[in-house]
């Protein structure tokens, strides 16, 4: 039996830590892009030793006085620009002073606007400042005097902003810059805070082994994408509005691991460990239960595949403490999977409820169904193509029923055909959370299959879902989905888009099923194609049905003839 995890109350999260990193790049002429990487050295109790990374560092309060020493950035512009009421600039002094602490580059001009030359010094005075400055024994101010220069901030370009997610010991809220290196410099490193300096290739920076922080990782494979150190840098200056980005922190079979936003697991994290304890999964595994709420519990058959990606997601629903639990979706006819369900029931399983009988999540209801004389509830499809055919419900549901499982616990039953005419979505009133099947899934359309799917009543079942006052997606595949309505509208577009290519490819030429595939999914891998021909079929039918196209399934189609 799986009970609600006793979690202790997190102690109060550490205050942030304001911190400046930049990356510089220069252009090399055999191996192209380069960008700087330094790897820190160890320190015990340092969460980033050893890690390669970016020159940077936390933000010092003398960096504040340097603010008439800035060249072309002054701080109301560096603050609009990094949405901060005041102390933008802060910032930008910061990735300066700790580019030239840690890697022995300075960025800064005369008033003619020629870049510092840093061999006016010999190279033990210049060890000397930077040992100096890094002791906070002089500020840049200092630095600048020594040279007879201002810092050169008009060459940074603000990259992106970046948090570390709950749950960690230390927190940082870090500003990315980013910069051509300037020319007629050498970068030493400062022997201190660094080990090693290294010009590399992002690509070869991702592929050597190194440690790297998330948000490196990140980094390195979007500056991968650059031809040239002027490109980058345009980019960053291009952007219209640079987001915060925070990843959450999740459960791996390798310990925890950061989830990025986008990724799958990050909606799901932020609602079942908003705290970053690690209690959340970063991957779906079989047989292993997790309360999404004290009300779900969700289990994973062990039949991941191209079709059903991870697994079948079984869901049991009931109030918190009671003895009476319905299961959803106890998928395919697998002891193993059956007795991970029987083994993880909260409580006594008293209703089984099916959203379809395709294979992977119908046929384990009547394994269910002998332990435990739970009763079923469904509805049989009108084809037997693809369908568990042994199953038929002790109730059949039609839409529109209501399932009181308990105080405070209301299932709605919503009849949603297209994937399949027996489709059902149930949605838990009180947490706006709606069980989809394989109405929505994560990471993919759903395949519509004539002649029991049907593209145009798939289409309109979407639609009805607006009405409906929804939060969270729960798929039969894949992770809990935030935003529903977006996601919704998402998936008609797309659709709409995919028929559009079709009536595109029939104007051009009347043309076979196969032709007309290559065509409209020629953005699907080929070893789908078999798959999307059924939904290619199904907008083929749907376009017939609305008298835009005539054909029949495997023959030749064409543009519909208007009426003489």
């Amino acid at each position: 039996m799986a009970t609600l995890p006793d979690l202790p109350i997190p102690a109060d999260e550490p205050a942030a830590r304001a911190a400046a990193s930049l990356i510089v790049l220069r252009n090399h002429a055999q191996a192209g892009l380069q960008v700087l990487m330094l790897r820190r050295a160890e320190r015990p109790g340092d969460q980033n030793s050893g890690a390669a990374v970016f020159p940077g560092g936390l933000l010092d309060a003398s960096d504040r006085g340097h603010y008439a020493r800035c060249r072309g950035v002054d701080d109301a512009t560096a603050s609009a620009r990094m949405g901060l009421p005041a102390d933008g600039l802060h910032y930008w002094v910061a990735a300066v002073r700790e580019c030239f602490e840690e890697a022995g580059l300075l960025l800064a001009s005369d008033d003619a606007g020629q870049l510092v030359d840093l061999q006016r010094l010999d190279a033990d005075e210049l060890v000397a400042l930077r040992r100096a400055l890094h002791a906070n024994q002089i500020g840049m101010e200092a630095v600048c005097q020594r040279f007879g220069v201002q810092l050169a901030t008009e060459r940074l370009a603000y990259y992106s902003h970046w948090i570390t997610p709950r749950g960690m010991p230390k927190i940082f809220d870090t500003r990315f810059f980013i910069t051509e290196a300037p020319a007629g410099q050498t970068a030493v490193a400062d022997a201190t805070e660094t080990a090693e300096l290294m010009w590399l290739t992002p690509q070869e920076a991702l592929s050597r082994g190194f440690k790297l922080l998330n948000v490196t990782e990140i980094t390195l494979k979007h500056l991968a994408g650059f031809a040239s150190a002027a490109e980058a840098v345009a980019w960053a200056r291009a952007q219209a509005q640079v987001p915060s980005i925070r990843p959450r922190i999740g459960r791996a079979a390798q310990g925890r691991k950061p989830v990025n936003p986008g990724d799958w697991p990050f909606a799901e994290l932020g609602r079942v460990d908003p705290a970053g304890r690690g209690t959340g999964l970063v991957e779906l595994i079989p047989g292993e239960p997790l309360w999404l709420s004290p009300r779900v519990l969700r289990v994973v058959a062990p039949n991941g595949s191209l079709m059903t990606g991870p697994g079948t997601n079984a869901y049991f629903i009931g109030a918190p403490g009671s003895d009476d639990w319905a299961l959803l979706d106890p998928g395919p006819d697998d002891a193993a999977h059956v007795r991970a369900l029987l083994d993880a029931a909260p409580g006594r399983i008293t209703r089984i409820l099916i959203t379809h009988t395709h294979k992977d999540h119908s046929p384990g209801a009547a394994a269910i169904h002998a332990a435990t004389g739970a009763p079923t509830y469904g509805l049989v499809a009108r084809h037997p193509e693809w369908q568990d055919t042994g199953f038929k419900p002790t109730h059949t549901l039609h839409g529109g029923e209501t399932l009181r499982l308990g105080e405070g616990v209301t299932l709605r039953v919503v009849h949603t055909p297209g994937h399949a005419s027996n489709h059902l979505c149930y949605l838990l009133e009180e947490e706006k959370l709606l069980f989809t099947g394989d109405h929505l899934m994560q990471g993919s359309t759903v395949v519509i299959n004539p002649p029991d799917g049907d593209m145009a009543v798939y289409l309109r079942s979407l639609e009805q879902l607006l009405d409906e006052d929804l939060e969270w997606l729960a798929p039969g595949h894949g992770f809990l989905i935030e935003q529903p309505h977006a996601v919704i509208r998402k998936t008609i577009a797309h659709r709409l888009g995919r028929e559009a290519k079709v009536l595109a490819a029939l104007a051009a030429t009347a043309q076979p099923e196969a032709a007309l595939l290559a065509t409209v999914y020629a953005d699907t891998p080929a070893a789908l194609h078999t798959v999307a021909l059924r939904s290619l079929r199904a907008h083929l039918l749907k376009l017939r049905g609305d008298g835009r196209a005539a054909g029949d399934s495997g023959g030749s189609w064409a543009l519909a003839q208007p009426p003489a």
